[in-house]
């Protein structure tokens, strides 16, 4: 067992049950994944949001790792500071045997990540228990908790980010006319796999010409061609730890539209992170992108948020966005990703990964390939 990891998360479990009795809860119910993950070092995963694979039940007397005979030795091997417990027919009808020796009366649960009809049915159950347990919302607690990175989560994030650099690098060193978007997709798989990666953080976004206008553009049959943009937005996830990077290349020399409009985008970019560094506001940071895109003609092209927070999942707090602003932090991990969209004809996105630490962001992604136009 590693030990600075281990009592990293006996530390996190203590943080959460402080914050929970602040709402009145005595207990916390979680089963979001990465959240699961942070707390207890149980790396499985949900395939989907009906079918999960454990939930963690602490209290400050109790710690259970509810799962099922699939993964009962892995529960057991990697969570060994949790009583691991094998439902015999399914959570909410196994509620009366696990709780029988837990003493809480109101339960607090992640409502961004509960179905209603799990949420119903745990709700009815627990309240036929005697006494009674209610349930109660966690208000995003451990989400917030993990927005504020340890220093070996910051080291993990920077491999992850120094492995997807190295891999879009050869990448783009190969692309060339007449490639489909989705052999490069394939190629950056591939390359994540014989790298060492666990998986791709997101499924990888290669975008070429009047398709790269779609920001989540989901690769395609088209052929690269010349002096168009090709967006390429990619990660990997490293020991639990994801990445994100996303760079905007031309095979050739583009035309006088783009290059203006990728000169603006890198302008954003290095203007917002200019302004980034702790206790500013999130939408401040934003608003300084936005406006340089706004006055260049563009305002009406960049629709989505300027950032997000990356770590055991690749979105996730802090956000940097126009509206619901939060003041950055020192151990905040985050991407700066303003970008331009013309629809029908094509667009630019630049993405950088940075950790804030007190003299201001450090880039943790570290490929080149930026145009001086």
């Amino acid at each position: 067992m590693n030990t600075p990891i281990f009592e990293e998360r006996t530390a996190r479990l203590l943080q959460l049950l402080q914050a929970a009795t602040e709402i009145d809860c005595d207990a916390a119910w979680i089963i979001k994944p990465a959240n699961r993950r942070y707390l207890s070092g149980f790396t499985a995963e949900d395939t989907q949001l009906t079918e999960s694979s454990g939930s963690l039940l602490i209290s400050d007397e109790n710690r259970w790792l509810v799962t099922d005979s699939r993964y009962t030795l892995t529960a057991e091997n990697e969570a060994p500071s949790f009583s691991v417990y094998t439902v015999k027919k399914n959570f909410v009808e196994d509620i009366p045997e696990f709780t029988r020796h837990i003493s809480f009366s109101r339960l607090g649960f992640e409502e961004d990540y509960l179905t209603w009809d799990l949420h119903q049915k745990t709700g009815e159950k627990l309240a036929e228990l005697s006494p009674p347990i209610t349930l109660t919302p966690l208000k995003g607690m451990v989400d917030h908790m993990r927005e504020i990175k340890e220093d070996w989560e910051v080291m993990a994030l920077e491999k992850s980010a120094d492995m997807i650099s190295k891999i879009l690098d050869e990448v783009i060193g190969d692309l060339k006319p007449g490639v489909t978007e989705k052999e490069v997709a394939w190629r950056i798989e591939c390359l994540a796999r014989e790298n060492g990666a666990e998986g791709l953080s997101f499924p990888s976004i290669v975008a070429s010409g009047p398709n790269s206008a779609l920001p989540h553009a989901v690769p395609s049959n088209r052929k690269i061609q010349h002096r168009e943009p090709i967006i390429l937005d990619v990660g990997v996830r490293l020991n639990g730890y994801c990445s994100d990077i996303t760079r905007t290349v031309f095979l050739g020399e583009p035309d006088d539209t783009f290059k203006n409009i990728y000169r603006t985008v890198l302008h954003a970019q290095r203007s917002a992170l200019g302004q980034i560094s702790p206790s500013v506001q999130s939408t401040q940071v934003d608003a300084v992108a936005r406006n340089i895109i706004a006055d260049a003609g563009f305002g009406a092209y960049f629709g989505h948020g300027l950032g997000h927070g990356v770590g055991l999942a690749t979105h996730e707090g802090p956000r940097l966005g126009p509206r619901e602003g939060t003041l950055l932090q020192t151990g905040n991990v985050f991407t700066v990703e303003p970008g331009i969209y013309l629809p029908g004809k094509g667009g630019v996105r630049l993405e950088e990964m940075v950790v804030l630490e007190t003299a201001g962001p450090r880039i943790l992604t570290n490929n080149g390939h930026f145009y001086d136009f």
